[in-house]
């Protein structure tokens, strides 16, 4: 056989079954041994008709059933090549087929190739005998044809390969006789064809050569020398001409068995046997000893049944006369269950998706055991408490696949321990412990720590400040553990709610984007989406509410008196007050709430403290005694009111306070019925206000006439005072001018009024008890009061209710002694009455 690979191939087994659905197909290669490693041995795809995609969604995968890993599968081009240099007669001896076994095993499915590659013997290597030398002894008196046995020369190599014939260097005494046994091995024996004569020639020294029939041609050699005996006429003799036992395996070195005997009749040296193995492999050599004198057979080496069932040699009894005599021994080797089962993982799918289906396989592997029989069966199990479920194949294959859901939250990693058991006696076990890991696949959506959150933030705060954080946590891992924050879209105040919050996407911090002022808005409530990274994203959300704290930042403001108000306010009292009269009611609001917005009223400074009194909660200002000749005519009230914020909030507004004579409730009672009726008639205040506004300008002109026309007619006096008449349903004054039901004003006492400018609205008030009516003797006075009611509007009486923004004029203490003077000055008021007649106007009443 050339140096170049000759190959045959071919399918010569092919059937298909169905087992769990599994396919399985057989196919045989042939392959010469000591091929180098890369060599190619076939291409199996080709073969099967497999195309590359079927291969790649397949993962095929090369299992040796031999210890070595011999051939390796390419799975890209799929060439099956050399891995290891394989020695036939190391692998198989001396059998005539040596199979390697090897299974290319396919996935989803699975199916099963066995592929046998049959390893060719070539001749490698040369016949070799036992020793470099033989010592044959012969008599002298040795009949001529006589036989004497050769040792024949071992080749490991078979068939042609093998020894074939032998040589003999040349003599004129002995010839060489080859001859072959039932199992087809030469060998080889000396033929005397001459008589020998010891004295003559005592020894000879011959050359035999073993030559096997391999291309090239080998030999080997061997020297023989033969010494000439006297005469020695018995040979050896066994008491057995074959011998059969049974020897169990691993039987430790020295254990018997067996022994051989022979016997010789001879007498003295030429009956004493030497006992010796003839024509035996070296192996048993190796394995066996022979005791020379007693023929007993012990143990030498190990005997493993898996590498050879039986023994069989030849032992030679050879006499001091150099006869011999020959015998068999057959040793079978008894099976031991010695060999655990052997585990071997063909694939296994790590990491695994936790949403794999069921009956995904995770793991493929077989099971192998060298022994034999009931020791050689085996049987598989895994953990019960898996989620996994073990199949049994064809051909001691295992499946572990998938039986229960998946969960890597719960599990991210099995340990799996496969147990291998054998049903020898005693039972032998192996267990290989497989490690799968569970991927991650986004089945868990991000949770937030809690549903609502609650948040404070002051108002007046600064943009950009840091409110809180939300978190969500994502069971998974890695991408599709990563968490995403952001807002939804919604309203808050009548804005988009991005407007007021920011949230940072990757950390959940919440900012707020614009100063809050509570008095606006007091809460508002945000919807914050946890988002994942995985494939379809999933997310998750919470509602955050946030609310606005309140600041003291509001000063407090006053109502009554209209705080900033252009005209000072002055209220009217009558001298006549007792302790605990109550002039006026301070009202103030704040804009902030809670204790923010606790008022308390103070009086800050007046014109006398000892007059008046500021109730702290309810702001009443009160007289603490009655009014004395010596308090001024005019009171002026500072007040002050606080808030319960920190710190405190102020607001301060003046009062003013004018005492007055000549004023009762009666007459302010029928005044408040006659304004009540007046209201009634006219309407609404603000189509009054409307239509004064568009006649004083031409009031404005009349007064300025009838001032000029009366200065110029009066030059005595620039008044006419009129008397006040009571009306006639009331009840008559006495003449002393003091009534007891009305009050203590006269009739005979003469005021002056004086009204000042500058207020679109007037108020007439009146005190108790005295009603004043105006005659009608003076014309003048009469056309003046009625423009004067025209375009006035009585807002409110003594018992507290709130004036509107007006101009007050102030009550003349001297009216009387001034009655033949000129006039009254601007600041100077004889009856409480405010008239919208414009600025400089007035009336006189006397």
């Amino acid at each position: 056989m050339g140096e170049r690979l000759k190959m045959r191939k071919g399918l010569y087994l092919l059937f298909l079954f169905s087992l769990s659905g599994v396919v399985c197909v057989s196919i045989r290669y042939s392959l010469p041994e000591e091929k180098k490693v890369g060599s190619l041995v076939a291409n199996v795809l080709q073969d099967l008709k497999l195309g590359q995609r079927e291969v790649s969604a397949h993962r095929p995968q090369l299992v040796s059933k031999s210890n070595k890993q011999y051939f390796q599968l390419d799975t890209h081009s799929g060439n099956v090549i050399v891995n290891n240099k394989i020695d036939r007669e190391a692998l198989c001896g001396k059998m005539d087929l040596c199979v390697l076994l090897s299974e290319m095993v396919l996935q989803n499915p699975l199916k099963i190739y066995n592929i046998e590659i049959q390893i060719e013997d070539v001749n490698d290597n040369s016949p070799k005998f036992t020793k470099n030398e033989f010592e044959l002894a012969m008599p002298e008196t040795v009949p001529v044809n006589t036989r004497f046995s050769l040792e024949s020369a071992q080749d490991p190599d078979l068939g042609e390969n093998s020894v074939q014939n032998y040589t003999l260097s040349p003599n004129e005494h002995f010839r060489l006789d080859v001859q072959s046994d039932e199992f087809g091995s030469k060998y080889v024996d000396l033929v005397l064809e001459k008589p020998l004569d010891r004295e003559k020639e005592a020894q000879f020294g011959l050359t035999l050569t073993a030559v096997d029939g391999g291309v090239p041609q080998r030999t080997g050699t061997v020297q023989i020398n033969i010494n000439v005996l006297d005469n020695n006429d018995n040979f050896p003799e066994f008491t057995q001409s074959e011998y059969k036992v049974k020897l169990k395996e691993n039987s430790p070195e020295g254990t018997r068995v067996s022994k051989v005997e022979a016997r010789d009749l001879d007498f003295g040296s030429n009956a004493q046997i030497t006992y010796s193995f003839h024509r035996v492999l070296e192996n048993i050599q190796n394995l066996f000893h022979l005791h020379q004198k007693t023929g007993e057979i012990t143990v030498l080496g190990p005997i493993d049944y898996e590498r050879e069932t039986s023994y069989y040699m030849n032992i030679k009894a050879t006499d001091g006369g150099g006869l011999s005599g020959h015998c068999k021994v057959l040793v079978e080797v008894e099976d031991e269950n010695d060999n655990a089962p052997e585990i071997s993982v063909i694939s296994i799918t790590s990491p695994l998706a936790e949403d794999s289906p069921l009956d995904t396989l995770v793991v493929l592997f077989s099971v192998t055991d060298r022994d034999s029989g009931d020791n050689g069966r085996t049987s598989c199990s895994v953990e019960m408490h898996l989620p996994f479920l073990l199949k049994t194949t064809v051909n001691n294959y295992y499946q572990l696949v998938t039986q229960r859901p998946l969960d890597r939250e719960k599990d991210p990693e099995y340990n799996i321990t496969i147990t291998a058991t054998d049903r020898g006696s005693p039972r032998l076990t192996s267990k290989r412990a497989i490690g799968v890991l569970i991927s991650d696949v986004n089945d868990n959506p991000p949770e937030f720590e809690k549903s609502k959150y609650e948040m404070q933030l002051w108002e007046n705060n600064i943009p950009g400040l840091l409110m809180g954080s939300v978190r969500a946590v994502d069971l998974d891992v890695e991408q599709n553990a990563k968490v995403t924050y952001s807002l939804l879209p919604s309203n808050a105040s009548g804005g988009p709610v991005a407007s007021y919050v920011s949230i940072n996407s990757e950390t959940g911090n919440l900012y707020i984007l614009r100063s809050l002022d509570y008095e606006q808005i007091k809460d508002f409530q945000v919807t914050v989406r946890a988002s994942d990274g995985g494939s379809p994203p999933l997310s998750s959300e919470a509602v955050v509410r946030v609310s606005v704290l309140d600041e003291n930042d509001n000063a407090p403001f006053f109502l009554y008196p209209l705080q900033n108000s252009t005209s000072p306010y002055n209220d009217l009292v009558p001298k006549s007050l007792e302790a605990g009269y109550l002039v006026a009611k301070v009202v103030a609001v704040d804009g902030d709430s809670g204790q923010n917005s606790w008022l308390s009223y103070e009086l800050l400074k007046a014109t006398d403290p000892s007059l008046f009194s500021l109730g702290a909660q309810n702001g009443e200002v009160r007289t603490r005694r009655a009014l004395t000749e010596r308090d001024t005519n005019k009171q002026r009230l500072i007040i002050q009111v606080r808030d319960n914020g920190h710190p405190p909030q102020t607001s301060t507004a003046t009062l003013n306070i004018l005492p007055v004579d000549g004023f009762s409730d009666p007459y302010m009672n029928v005044v408040s019925v006659s304004h009540e009726a007046s209201e009634e008639e006219d309407g609404s205040l603000t189509m009054y206000l409307v239509v004064c506004l568009a006649a004083v300008s031409f009031v404005f002109l009349i007064c300025i006439i009838l001032f000029v026309v009366i200065k110029m007619n009066k030059k005595e006096s620039s008044f006419i005072t009129a008397l006040p008449h009571f009306p006639p349903t009331l009840p008559e004054i006495p003449e002393t001018g003091v009534d007891s039901q009305s009050g203590s004003l006269s009739r005979t006492y003469q005021y002056d009024v004086c009204l000042t400018g500058g207020s679109l609205s007037s108020e007439f008030r009146f005190l108790r008890p005295l009603i004043p009516v105006f005659s009608v003797g003076d014309p003048k006075v009469s056309e003046n009061h009625r423009i004067s009611s025209g375009s006035e509007e009585i807002l409110d009486q003594v018992e507290g209710r709130k004036p509107t923004e007006q101009a007050r004029g102030a009550v003349s203490e001297d009216a009387a002694a001034r009655s033949g003077g000129p006039g009254c000055t601007g600041n100077q008021v004889a009856a409480t009455a405010n008239v919208n007649i414009g600025q400089n106007d007035w009336l006189a009443y006397q």
